[in-house]
């Protein structure tokens, strides 16, 4: 019995000390959980007030190398996703820029409220490469239906986020991001921000660090012991007591987070603030090419070169004298040791007669004339003259000998084949004459201007080829002909003193260096004397380079120059011709001779076959629609926007419009009915006249393909001799390349609902006229009323009275006096046997598709089905 007690009181004792035992392991567990990160950062922080400049005193923990899984882009298309708080919003315009001038491609979306996301996969594919937010709560607060979806598709397709967190005066001091292991502390000032150089990153940033205050209170910093967290950019509160009591210990807080991915398998990076500060666009540009892949990534390599205008012709008082050229030349000399390709410049001839400055600048002149050989020389245009001035190239030539005349008596080099224009005259909008010229006299193949397509937004100009000479788009670097003075500089000594990165808060160059891979600057003999403003600038721009990026600077010839544009941007070879009236800069340097009120009001756009030339001579019996001249060629069509005659200018085009007598109520139009199927014409027609209405007209896609391939017939085309209808329609792969051609020519024109879709990618539905052929070719008098409604061309003309049947023919005739008639011509309404059976029924079952999208199609712009589609749709049920 006494053992039986003694017992049960040792397993109470046993009981009890267990039970005390458990209870301060969970104490101890808990204080070690709520303050380990606390003390790891006292450990890490062992140093006070540390400075950020010094990268080997970072705390130990950001020192540790983390690992991130591989990022596939195999399976994923080259685009960003980007949602944006609003339309207008600054970051969202910030976000797309840099893209823009990435010429990254990219698709923009307001982000709605419950997060719900586009289409992101198509046959098996990602759409998006990237995704990027605006505002990360957005992403993090959306419903648990879009967040499982995104998160799915960024895991399975190996897709990053990037997101941006703004705070304002609403803003909680502490928010903890839904569903991450992650605070965000808002409303910080910041000062001495340093780069993290253990982060994986990292590509065309350095790591350095950027003393001083970082702009605005309104920082956001993150906090976290997750392993999966690691620092990019670091910085000091700028004053203690501003400090959330749960950062108090620490020295360094993180403005830019990247996540590793290790917590749910999508790898992120996170910034505390927007793009205005310079260090998170250069760092924003670094974690679209890693979380990319480097899919979307640019070479580190850049090419830069430097333009001086207006030398012998800069008024007095604003050239260099012979100290001025002396520092130059030293300054070049030097920065092409320190930094090669930066200051390689091209210094522009611009002769006139004699020397023309003060004594001091006339010895300034003497002296570069002396070391010749240290620039690269291109023609300006004699005593500075406008090429669109001149109206026939013979007088252009004339200029242009007597500036070569002066370069050859003062041995300056002519033969850079490289010129630039006066304020871009004649460069953009194109003047014929000019091109011409410079091609004759100076053997010219290369040129550059800031106007192509317009000079605002910077980041959309481009290059393009006209008449074998190669032009390349060139930027501004805040320095322009009376930035002479330092004290005098626009906004202010203190604008131009932003930090040692003049250029990164000048828009065009940090731009321009960071993300073109090819920039040209153009600058200002009086930039080079006074106070020697562009010295001052590149200074900076190379201090930049070494100091703060990863980019290897070069620099070549002109004209390999331009050769290496064009191997990396192939596809801007081909101009886009915009309306020089819809740009007043493009107006100032469009000659006055010229006048935009040649250009058509609409187009008839095919296809063919379908009664386009019947709607043609229907248009011009209106006393107020004029067409174009014919043309030797292609009769009535011009045929421009489809093919090599887009290449020869505008001018060429307008030349085939007379001048309107009265700009309101006269209609210039012309048909080319090749242009309905062309890739190219919607997307050129709509750069020169977007205002323009479109006209088409749609048969039955199988009847309009048999009338081509007799068409052919009539012609002697060798195929269509050759081959039977059901041979050509029917024909594989492997067939011969005539016979693919032809059947290419009987089918794709067919493909209605993918044509029509191409044309109101670029024009409003509104500018857009689809035209019955079946019903022009039996009611023509009902379908040009619609026609005169659509146009609001007045005065009103009956049709009904103007037009007649002539059986004979077949088909509709103009009536004219004395009851004689005007019809088509002989090659219209041709004779020739029924189409057979099969091909029918084969092109019915080919058809098929595209009639049943253009039914979709035309229900969704409200319009009726023609009675031939109707009867196709019944064969497919």
């Amino acid at each position: 019995m006494n053992f039986v007690v003694k017992l049960r009181r040792n397993l109470r004792r046993l009981v009890i000390l267990l039970a005390t035992f458990c209870m301060v392991s969970i104490l101890i567990s808990a204080y070690y959980l709520y303050n380990g990160y606390n003390q790891e950062i006292e450990l890490a922080d062992s140093t006070p007030e540390m400075d950020c400049g010094d990268l080997k005193l970072l705390p130990y923990r950001l020192l540790e190398m983390k690992t991130a899984k591989p990022i596939d882009t195999s399976r994923t298309e080259p685009v960003v996703l980007v949602f944006v708080e609003s339309q207008y919003s600054q970051l969202g315009q910030d976000i797309t820029a840099v893209l823009e001038s990435s010429q990254f491609q990219y698709h923009s979306e307001i982000a709605p409220g419950k997060g719900d996301v586009p289409p992101l996969t198509s046959k098996g594919r990602g759409r998006y490469a990237l995704i990027v937010y605006e505002n990360i709560l957005k992403y993090a607060n959306m419903d648990s239906w879009n967040k499982d979806l995104l998160d799915k598709y960024c895991v399975e397709y190996s897709v990053g986020i990037i997101g941006f967190h703004k705070a304002n005066e609403n803003t909680l001091p502490v928010i903890k991001l839904k569903g991450f292991p992650l605070y965000l502390h808002t409303n910080v000032g910041l000062k001495d921000c340093c780069v993290n150089p253990r982060s994986p990153l990292l590509y065309i940033t350095k790591a350095e660090a950027d003393r001083g205050p970082l702009p605005g209170d309104d920082w956001t910093v993150f906090q976290s012991n997750h392993s999966t967290y690691e620092p990019v950019l670091l910085a000091k509160a700028r004053l203690s007591d501003s400090v959330p009591a749960s950062l108090a210990g620490q020295s360094l807080h993180i403005t830019a987070v990247q996540d590793l991915g290790l917590h749910d398998g999508i790898q992120r990076v996170l910034f505390g603030h927007n793009l205005n500060y310079w260090l998170h666009r250069l760092v924003f540009v670094d974690a679209v090419s890693f979380l990319s892949g480097k899919k979307l990534s640019l070479s580190l390599e850049r090419y830069v070169l430097v333009d001086i205008d207006d030398i012998f012709v800069g008024k007095e008082g604003t050239r260099m004298n012979v100290n001025d050229v002396k520092v130059r030349l030293a300054f070049s000399s030097n920065q092409t040791k320190a930094t090669p390709g930066l200051l390689c410049e091209r210094t522009e001839v611009t002769g006139i007669c004699g020397l023309s400055g003060t004594e001091e600048e006339d010895e300034g002149d003497a002296l570069l004339l002396k070391y010749v050989d240290e620039f690269w020389w291109f023609p300006h245009m004699w005593s500075h003259m406008q090429p669109h001035l001149f109206h026939n190239e013979s007088s252009l030539m004339e200029q242009m000998v007597l500036n070569k005349e002066f370069a050859l008596e003062h041995g300056i080099p002519t033969d850079m084949g490289y010129a630039v224009a006066p304020h871009h005259s004649g460069v953009y909008p194109v003047h014929v004459q000019l091109y011409e010229a410079w091609k004759k006299a100076w053997n010219i193949r290369v040129t550059s201007t800031e106007e192509y397509p317009h000079l605002k937004p910077a980041r959309y100009r481009k290059g393009f080829v006209h008449n074998s000479i190669m032009v390349l788009p060139r930027q501004t670097c805040g320095l322009f002909t009376h930035t002479i003075f330092y004290k005098e500089y626009p906004g202010g000594p203190k604008e131009l003193d932003k930090s040692e990165l003049t250029v990164l808060t000048s828009p065009s160059l940090s731009l321009s260096l960071s993300l073109s891979q090819i920039s040209i600057f153009m600058t200002h003999l009086s930039n080079y004397g006074n106070d020697r403003l562009g010295l001052y600038t590149f200074a900076n721009l190379a201090n930049f380079v070494q100091c703060w990026t990863n980019l290897n600077l070069h620099t070549l010839p002109p004209v390999q120059l331009a050769h290496k544009y064009f191997q990396l941007f192939p596809e801007q070879k081909d101009p886009l011709w915009q309306n020089p009236c819809d740009d007043r800069r493009h107006k100032d340097i469009w000659s006055k001779e010229k006048t935009c009120d040649r250009l058509p009001k609409f187009l008839v756009v095919g296809p063919q076959k379908t009664g386009t030339t019947a709607l043609y001579l229907f248009l011009i019996m209106h006393p107020s629609i004029t067409s174009n001249f014919p043309s030797l060629r292609t009769f009535e069509e011009v045929q421009f926007f489809n093919g090599n005659n887009y290449h020869k200018g505008i001018d060429w085009y307008m030349d085939f419009f007379p001048v309107p007598s009265n700009i309101t109520t006269d209609f210039l139009f012309e048909k080319s009915a090749n242009y309905f199927p062309s890739e190219d014409a919607p997307k050129r027609a709509a750069a020169l006249i977007p205002k323009s209405k479109i006209i088409t007209l749609l048969i039955n896609p199988s009847d309009r393909a048999y009338s081509w391939y007799q068409h052919q017939r009539a012609h002697e085309d060798h195929a269509a001799l050759k081959y039977s209808f059901y041979e050509v329609i029917t024909a594989g792969h492997h067939a011969p390349s005539e016979l693919r051609s032809l059947q290419n020519r009987c089918l794709v024109p067919g493909w209605y609902a993918i044509h029509i879709e191409r044309w109101l990618t670029h024009f409003p539905a509104s500018q857009l006229l689809i035209i019955d052929g079946q019903q022009l070719r039996n009611d023509p008098a009902a379908v040009m009323d619609e026609v005169q409604k659509f146009l609001g061309v007045s005065p009103y003309y009956n049709y009904s009275q103007a037009l007649t049947f002539d059986p004979q023919k077949g088909f509709w005739c103009q009536l004219l006096e004395g009851g004689k008639t005007k019809c088509l011509g002989k090659s219209k309404g041709r004779k020739y046997t029924a189409m057979d059976s099969e091909s029918r029924a084969f092109l019915s079952r080919y058809f098929k598709d595209h009639n049943i999208e253009l039914s979709k199609l035309l229900h969704r712009l409200g319009q009726p089905l023609p009675s031939w589609l109707r009867e196709e749709l019944q064969k497919v049920r």
